[in-house]
């Protein structure tokens, strides 16, 4: 019986629901969600080296310490799995007159940590929601926490809310048990800004149960059809000849078009073989100046524009990968612009162009952060780009 669910749910749905309802009922953005990426996290870090901190975890004055300034930094990968690998890379000071190791420190004391987890999304277990995220986790780490260096085995529990399917929150509570010395244990609480790349979507649950229906209503749909029809053929076989020779006149109207079609096709694959001919225009390192060649190119361009006034030009411009990222994504916007704005400069109508800017994400080669090249490859990625749109 399970296995009939889908179709009985349609056929109420199609008994009950007004036509228009039915036509809107498709899959959003909403259905999907984020199911494996990785994830950048930068934030503060809180530790309680009392020498009590698993007996009284909440006590905050002259046990907790921290300082001013972003002290935590996270790198990781989360699988579809819920499993998550993370690194994590922290720093404090324990501070004058707080209590470590259930003495008062007689002097401000710097502390590192190093520390490699595996997570788990409790989501897996409870269902997925859309903001909410809780996750545990064990790892090992490094510290060296009130002069004395010391191995740890930790643990984690947390949750992280999103904003979007990039931004979010994510907090935590840590406890680190060191071993190889009698360096005492010690909590750490987490609390930063996370970003999500190198996103993987999939359907929710929510998702796939409306995806079931819509396959449900339209296997319904055309149940009724053919039955409607069947049952048109046998009642009026001079109907059927009248349907079949609309259908005919139909084809052949249907034909005409699709004639005429081929032929716009034809001719806007000329337009954009055209523009392709002329190839890209390339940037000086660091510079976002059209040499006089490249303009040359772009009086070429704006002229197959002006003889086709209703083409839309995606413009995309680019750098290398020397150079911070954020650095060259403004220099990519400076391109972009500087393109655009000489076309402008020829007559042809800003609505007409489209621009975006991709910084170094675009490399034509192999020549990325991690990759020496000579000038003559790094040059092939400074570009503006078009696309016919």
């Amino acid at each position: 019986m399970k296995s009939y669910t889908p179709c009985i749910l349609a056929m109420l749905v199609l008994a009950t629901t007004p036509i228009q309802s039915q036509e809107d009922l498709q899959l959003s953005s909403k259905d999907s969600m984020v199911q494996s990426s990785w994830m950048l996290g930068v934030g503060y870090n809180f530790i309680d080296d009392s020498g009590d901190a698993f007996n009284d975890f909440t006590t905050i004055k002259d046990q907790w310490n921290a300082v001013a300034f972003p002290s935590r930094i996270s790198i990781g990968r989360y699988f579809k799995s819920g499993i998550g690998i993370e690194a994590i890379g922290t720093y404090n000071n324990y501070k004058k007159g707080n209590i470590i190791d259930k003495q008062v420190t007689p002097e401000d004391i710097s502390y590192f940590g190093l520390d490699t987890r595996l997570s788990y999304d409790i989501n897996k277990l409870i269902g997925e929601t859309a903001w909410f995220d809780p996750y545990v986790g064990v790892g090992i780490g490094y510290s060296d926490a009130s002069n004395t260096p010391r191995g740890t085995y930790n643990a984690v529990i947390g949750f992280r809310t999103w904003f979007s399917d990039r931004w979010g929150l994510d907090l935590s509570s840590s406890g680190k048990w060191s071993f190889g010395n009698e360096a005492s244990n010690h909590l750490q609480h987490a609390a930063g800004v996370v970003y999500q790349f190198g996103i993987e979507k999939g359907l929710s649950k929510k998702g796939e149960e409306k995806l079931a229906l819509i396959q449900a209503l339209e296997k319904e749909k055309q149940r009724i059809a053919d039955s409607l029809a069947n049952e048109q053929r046998v009642k009026d076989e001079a109907v059927l000849a009248e349907r079949l020779a609309r259908e005919k006149e139909k084809a052949r109207l249907a034909a005409i078009e699709k004639a005429k079609l081929d032929a716009e096709n034809q001719r806007k694959q000329k337009i954009r073989d055209a523009i392709d001919a002329l190839g890209y225009v390339y940037f000086d390192f660091d510079s976002s100046y059209l040499n006089k060649p490249y303009k040359a190119l772009l009086d070429k361009l704006a002229l197959i524009l002006k003889d086709n006034p209703s083409v839309t030009l995606k413009v995309g411009s680019h750098t290398d990968s020397r150079g911070p990222e954020k650095y060259n994504m403004w220099l990519s916007e400076r391109r972009v612009e500087k393109t655009k704005a000489y076309l402008v400069s020829l007559g042809i109508g800003e609505d007409r162009l489209v621009t975006e800017a991709f910084g170094e994400e675009k490399l034509t080669n192999e020549c990325d952060d991690n990759t020496r090249c000579p000038e003559e490859k790094h040059s092939v990625n400074r570009r503006s780009e078009f696309e016919v749109l």
